[in-house]
């Protein structure tokens, strides 16, 4: 039987291929998506996490700062994004009941916080360095939904060589170390260059350089916002979007064979059906598609994810040892633990050596205070909030199928005894209970997320991040490496967080996935 072949078939539900389908199927293509769970949007979910408990939560995703204001407007996506006041609190891992709080609606609070750890000077270097990043931002955010620029043109649109130095050709440590001299603002900053990297700040891979690069430039501000209705809401809009334009998209369809040729095969319930693509888009990890198409590993290092992932349901935000900032402040933005420079490098070298750091540096945020409407009102009205905290530094290849649970549990601990030790109350003593009297927290190693969302070593970005721009002599020919989707494969396009610029909830790998499809002579 010849198998139904339609102009594209994308292998993978999540919001990149959401994306991709809705871009194809406005211009006019013949769009099939296939994804393996009974629900669509990858890691961009929200879910009730805990029985019985009325709280749809961001259960892996929780943030949006990469997903561009062009797509939002070109697909017409009905999203509201909150901007939050409070940016970040850090409190002084030194043991002194203070803490740098930066609040975008009182920069005089701001100020006396840095001045109270006496890292005054540090503040105005802050300032500094911040506009240094946007204009970082403005030169390079409008060229990720464009062909690759060259690693040339990339430093020309900055316009500021030293700059450009500073932060792309040399360890980010480098100047994070030279502009700050308090070790508490050195973690601060240094933070956005480690959430899913596992590396030293000073490496000269310059890994951590590109995963600060990804987390500074969003829509030329750098900033995190809120997805209003939880990260499904964006999901929803974007399977709206797909599905208002034509696509068609199965659920419980796992694609269990992908060929250079086009040719798909998947089972659902309990059927295998063979299809054709024109072209095909993977929206899984290049991992995963190398498998699909039947392609060895040999020698190949794996993708490793570095954090764990805590969500937790109180009964009201604990109270700080730090009282001259309110819990409604410090868990309003980024509450970073534990996170000095100094310990940020050591727990780096504790993790390779094996050891789980002591204390984990951890950032914690709570998304009930911006945004209610994911509680029941009952919920709402009783006090109940969110919080979900990321711990660094646990990378994946600790974790076996024999030992996950234990693991699971042993970072659980690690978690809430980082938290704890900012705080006036054990966190435990405010934890909701679920339907059975259970409490409500619910941790996922990077082996869950392997396992949940089908990412290699729970790699949150599907593999190492790549500059956003190509190096001298680097192939442009066809309109996938222009648009830094190529797998070496004619047919088959990268159009997820393994593509290049495909990192973070951002739409960005779909996008350009389909405008590579749309100018191939396919």
């Amino acid at each position: 039987m010849t198998p139904t072949t339609h102009d594209v078939v994308i292998v993978g539900g999540g919001h990149n291929g959401l994306t991709a389908a809705a871009y194809l199927a406005r211009a006019g293509k013949s769009v099939l998506l296939l994804e393996r769970d009974g629900h669509l949007g990858g890691a961009a979910v929200s879910a009730t996490a805990f029985k019985g408990v009325d709280a749809r939560l961001s259960r892996y995703s929780y943030l949006v700062s990469l997903l561009p204001r062009r797509i939002i407007d070109e697909l017409g996506l009905q999203l509201k994004l909150a901007r939050r006041r409070y940016s970040s609190y850090t409190p002084d891992p030194g043991g002194a009941a203070a803490g740098l709080l930066v609040d975008h609606g009182d920069s005089g609070a701001s100020r006396a916080s840095f001045a109270g750890l006496g890292a005054e000077a540090d503040y105005d270097a802050l300032a500094a360095f911040h506009a240094d990043t946007a204009r970082l931002a403005r030169a390079l955010f409008p060229t990720v939904c464009e062909p690759l620029p060259t690693r040339s043109g990339a430093r020309r649109l900055l316009g500021d060589d030293g700059l450009w130095d500073e932060l792309v050709e040399q360890p980010i440590g480098r100047a994070i170390t030279a502009r700050f001299s308090n070790d508490t603002v050195r973690g601060l900053v240094a933070t956005d260059a480690l959430i899913g990297t596992f590396t030293s700040l000073e490496d000269p891979s310059l890994a951590a350089n590109r995963c600060f690069l990804y987390h500074v430039i969003g829509n030329e501000t750098g900033d995190w916002d809120l997805p209003i209705g939880g990260m499904g809401a964006v999901t929803a809009e974007l399977e709206r979007a797909a599905r208002d334009a034509g696509a068609q998209l199965l659920t419980g369809a796992l694609v269990t064979r992908v060929a250079d040729d086009g040719e798909v095969t998947f089972s659902r319930s309990g059927t295998d059906t063979v299809v054709a693509g024109r072209h095909v888009l993977a929206n899984v990890a290049p991992a995963v598609l190398r498998g699909l198409m039947g392609e060895a590993d040999a020698g190949v290092q794996g993708p490793e994810g570095a954090q764990v992932k805590v969500n937790l349901m109180l009964r009201r935000l604990p109270r700080l040892r730090d009282e001259s900032v309110s819990p409604a402040a410090a868990f309003g933005g980024n509450f970073h633990i534990n996170e000095g420079y100094g310990h940020l490098e050591d727990s780096y070298r504790a993790a390779a050596g094996g050891t789980v750091p002591a204390p984990l540096p951890c950032e914690t945020y709570c998304h009930s205070l911006t945004d209610p409407s994911i509680l029941s009102p009952e919920l709402a009205a009783s006090g109940a909030q969110t919080l979900t905290v990321f711990g660094l530094h646990t990378p994946h290849r600790w974790l076996t199928a024999a030992n996950n649970a234990a693991m699971r549990d042993e970072l659980q601990a690690a978690v809430l005894a980082s938290l704890n030790s900012v705080l006036a109350e054990p966190v435990e003593e405010l934890l909701l209970m679920d339907a059975s009297g259970n409490p409500c927290v619910e941790t996922k190693t990077t082996l869950d997320l392997e396992h949940a969302l089908n990412m290699p070593g729970g790699n949150i970005f599907h593999g190492p991040l790549d500059w956003p721009f190509l190096e001298a002599g680097s192939p442009r020919e066809s309109a996938a490496q222009r648009w830094g989707v190529d797998t070496g494969h004619g047919r088959i396009l990268l159009c997820g967080a393994g593509a290049r610029r495909g990192g973070g909830v951002s739409g960005i790998g779909g996008h350009n996935a389909a405008m590579a499809v749309l100018e191939s002579p396919l």
